[in-house]
C-alpha cells in the first residue's frame, strides 16, 4: 500500500481517482472501548455506524480497498470497540475514520447493549472532531427503529451544520430498479425531516460487491474532510 497520494492541479476539481486514492491510504490507528480513551485531536473525524448485519465493515473496506482493514467478524455483534484509522500521508495525516460497534444484534446481552448504546449515543453528541456520519441501512430493510434513534442522536448536530450525514443503503445489488427506488424515496423522505438551512444530509445507494456509489461516496467523504478543496 501506498500512500502517496496524487495532488489536483490549483483550481481542478478533486476527481474520483484522487479521492480513492486517499480512502486507500486508511491505516489502524488505535481502539478504545470508553470515550475517555480515545485521542484528543484537530483532524476531522468520520464515523460509520450501522446494524450489525448492514455491511458496515465491508462498506469501510471496500472504500479503502482494503480486504480486511475494518474486521467483519463472523458473529455480529462481538465489536465492541471504537476502532480509528488514519488517512492522508504518514508524516501528515488529515483525517480519521471511525468504525463504531454494530447495533441492534439480538444475542448481545441486555447490558452490553445499554452500555453500548450509552457510549455510542454520547460520542455522536459530544465528540468534538467528529465531522461526519455514515450511517450503513440494509436497502432491503430500510431504516429501522434502532436506527430511527441513533439518527436522533445526532440531529440537533445535522442541523446546525456542525456534522454531515450521508446514509448508505447498502447491498442495493439484491434490489430490483423498482425496489431501488422505492428504498431512496423511502429514506429520503424520513431524512426530509431533519433538513434544514445548514444541514448536509444525503442518501445513496451502495454496493460492495458490484462497488455500486463506492466512487460517489469516497468523493463525498473526500470533501468533508478537506473543504477547501471540495
Amino acid at each position: 500500500m501506498t500512500n502517496e497520494i496524487p495532488d489536483a492541479a490549483p483550481g481542478e476539481p478533486v476527481t474520483e481517482k484522487l479521492a480513492l486514492a486517499w480512502t486507500h491510504t486508511a491505516r489502524f490507528l488505535t481502539t478504545a472501548s470508553q470515550l475517555v480513551h480515545l485521542p484528543a485531536t484537530e483532524l476531522p473525524e468520520i464515523a460509520f455506524v450501522g446494524r450489525s448485519n448492514a455491511g458496515k465493515s465491508t462498506a469501510i473496506n471496500t472504500l479503502a480497498q482494503q480486504k480486511r482493514l475494518a474486521f467483519a467478524s463472523k458473529t455480529p455483534g462481538r465489536t465492541q470497540h471504537i476502532n480509528l484509522f488514519e488517512l492522508g500521508p504518514r508524516e501528515a495525516p488529515d483525517a480519521l475514520f471511525a468504525d463504531l460497534p454494530g447495533y441492534g444484534y439480538a444475542a448481545v446481552n441486555k447490558s452490553a447493549k445499554l452500555r453500548w448504546q450509552k457510549v455510542m449515543a454520547d460520542y455522536l453528541a459530544v465528540r468534538r472532531s467528529l465531522s461526519g456520519v455514515v450511517l450503513m441501512v440494509d436497502s432491503r430493510l430500510g431504516l429501522t427503529d434502532l436506527d430511527r434513534q441513533l439518527l436522533e442522536f445526532v440531529a440537533a448536530r445535522v442541523a446546525t451544520g456542525e456534522i454531515r450525514l450521508l446514509v448508505l443503503l447498502t447491498k442495493a445489488d439484491k434490489l430490483n430498479r423498482k425496489e431501488a427506488d422505492a428504498a431512496l424515496r423511502a429514506t429520503g423522505e424520513f431524512l426530509a425531516g431533519m433538513a434544514t438551512e445548514n444541514a448536509d444530509v444525503s442518501v445513496t445507494l451502495f454496493s460492495a460487491l458490484k462497488k455500486q456509489g463506492v466512487g460517489d461516496v469516497a468523493l463525498a467523504l473526500h470533501a468533508w474532510a478537506h473543504p477547501a478543496a471540495a
